[in-house]
């Protein structure tokens, strides 16, 4: 266990099975937190969970599908039954397929953008109604893209989905603050993840050669560069740290 800034506390992260989730769960958790995984492979769900609890931590796993508003609510409600109480959600869960943006069919757009921002929303405001509910505030967190700054080509939808959920950062923050509820969001670079599988038709190697070179760190991310950030973002003693979008990719964006 680590500092314990987040003991009593229950921390739900979505898509928290691998990747950046995986980083986030396995950071709330050294702070001592309670940590639900939300994911839609049971398996995966059941692999992080053993790893957690194998570590002294409180966890446990739901199979859920965000961009499924019904399976939602019933997932916060069993998330409430097992643990007693949510105070983060960490909406995190995304997907992303490139492809020649004349070529885009419309309903590419849709799923991407469904499973991108809408499923953020819909996260995000059930987890809302349960913290203004018991009048105890909490944390709403997020995963973005350097794609919402710099544009991804190919990738329009993608970008579209990660601009939209900063602008609502902003204004749930805004909505939200006056019940205690901080509204965040992570906004990763090159992150080393299983999203990065092999592809024929690109030599990975090279390219995180050649993207680190361009990154003042030398180096990509990987998932425990959110450990801390996620910790941090749940941390109820952060009361007036809300509305941002806190970028994580090693400067990349700056140079």
């Amino acid at each position: 266990m680590g500092d314990e800034s987040l003991a009593g506390r229950v921390v739900v992260v979505t898509g928290g099975n691998s990747g950046i989730g995986a980083g986030v769960a396995r950071g709330c958790a050294n702070a001592g937190a309670a940590v639900a995984i939300w994911g839609r492979r049971e398996s995966h769900n059941a692999d992080i969970v053993d790893e957690l609890r194998t570590r002294g931590s409180d966890a446990d796993g739901f199979v859920v599908d965000v961009t499924d508003e019904e399976q939602v609510v019933d997932a916060l409600a069993a998330t409430v039954e097992r643990f007693g109480r949510v105070d983060t959600m960490v909406a995190n869960a995304g997907m992303n397929h490139t492809m020649p943006f004349l070529d885009t069919p419309t309903e590419h757009f849709r799923a991407l953008v469904r499973n991108n921002l809408e499923s953020v929303f819909i996260c995000w405001r059930e987890a809302a109604r349960h913290m203004v509910a018991s009048g105890e505030g909490g944390a709403l967190v997020a995963t973005s893209s350097i794609a919402a700054v710099g544009g991804q080509v190919g990738g329009e939808p993608y970008t579209a989905s990660k601009a939209g959920i900063e602008g609502m950062t902003r204004a749930v923050a805004k909505e939200l603050g006056p019940h205690g509820i901080r509204v965040n969001t992570m906004v990763p670079g090159l992150i080393l993840t299983p999203i990065w599988g092999p592809a024929p038709e690109r030599n990975l190697a090279d390219f995180i050669a050649a993207t680190s070179q361009a990154t003042p760190v030398r180096r990509w991310g990987t998932p425990v560069d959110f450990e801390s950030v996620g910790a941090f973002l749940a941390d109820p003693s952060q009361v007036f740290h809300t509305g941002t979008c806190i970028v994580v990719d090693g400067a990349y964006t700056l140079a």
